[in-house]
């Protein structure tokens, strides 16, 4: 099974991209015979137009992804724009793509009513994600149920693509989490960079226990029993836990532990599973030139395996 996954660099990653994402993600290269991960440094910018900040955020979330256990000797990582064929290929989708399909992106709705412009790199995003997607002979790519819709286009797109040229492309099979991890934040909705209410993988440790102290909560005394089900803390808590673990919490909050301990003991929880990898990710950013000889090395083998499609793409259309 060939697996390809990618993660847009949009700023500091938190619990929620870890738990809902970036795990179930690693679990996945674990078991594929081979993955293929890239940073969405063209997608990102329909919605970030700041070149210095798009260059440490690039670098940042590599450097989170190999001190979370992302192994580049089994798995292939590498920059989106370090491989033309993804530029090239869309180019060459979007022939065969109907505008219609397009204007059914239910993403695109969503991001301009949010404020990013209404570019038309943004209305092609769904096209780029095909070629993204294509380029690999991907046959499951792992997705939330947010990007299913963009999946279900990817195979529209190549279908029509093979019916007007022959069997080009492999199809490929969306692999929908359905338990995805619904993180929420430090004020009870969503965790998002967007609402301002995320708790960060790295960084300083201060902010992130600030964080953590400043979970929203009602006003139950310390010893007054509370529902663990409607507690943003215990929500948070729980991702850490196995069932049994989260068996004995809940119970500790139905008997009245205050809010004040359970907030130290989520912080026990965090320092524990994060601790080893914010010390990886502490040594790594001192290797000066390791990610640039990471990527360029995933790069190079990515090219390799986009350059076998692109000969068989350009072949079909005529283009040599």
């Amino acid at each position: 099974m060939r697996v390809l996954s990618g993660m847009q660099p949009s700023g500091a990653l938190h619990l929620g991209n870890y738990f809902g994402s970036m795990k179930p993600n690693l679990e996945m290269s674990a078991k594929a015979d081979e993955s293929f991960y890239f940073v969405a440094d063209l997608h990102a910018l329909t919605s970030l137009q700041n070149a210095e900040t798009l260059r440490q955020y690039r670098r940042d979330i590599v450097l989170d992804y190999l001190a979370a256990g992302f192994d580049p000797d089994r798995s292939i990582i590498f920059y989106q724009s370090d491989v033309p064929a993804h530029a090239e290929l869309m180019w060459i989708l979007s022939t065969v793509t109907p505008v219609g399909l397009l204007e059914r992106a239910v993403s695109y709705k969503e991001k301009v009513e949010k404020g990013i412009a209404a570019s038309a790199g943004l209305f092609t995003y769904p096209v780029l994600m095909a070629a993204d997607i294509l380029l690999y002979d991907a046959n499951a790519v792992p997705v939330g149920k947010d990007q299913k819709q963009h999946l279900e286009m990817t195979r529209d797109i190549a279908i029509k693509f093979n019916n007007a040229y022959g069997d080009t492309f492999v199809v490929p099979e969306p692999m929908i989490r359905e338990e995805v991890a619904v993180v929420p934040g430090t004020d009870g909705q969503k965790m998002s960079k967007s609402y301002g209410n995320t708790i960060p993988l790295f960084g300083d440790e201060k902010a992130i226990k600030k964080a953590i102290m400043g979970i929203v909560t009602d006003s139950r005394g310390p010893t007054e029993p509370k529902n663990p089900e409607s507690n943003t803390i215990f929500q948070i808590h729980r991702l850490f836990l196995s069932q049994s673990e989260q068996k004995a919490l809940a119970d500790e909050y139905r008997h009245g532990i205050s809010y004040g301990d359970a907030k130290k003991k989520l912080m026990e929880a965090y320092l524990y599973t994060f601790g080893a990898m914010r010390l990886k990710r502490a040594e790594l950013e001192k290797k000066k030139g390791y990610v640039e000889e990471v990527m360029a090395d995933g790069a190079a083998k990515a090219r390799a395996v986009a350059g076998k499609t692109m000969d068989r793409v350009r072949k079909a259309v005529g283009l040599s």
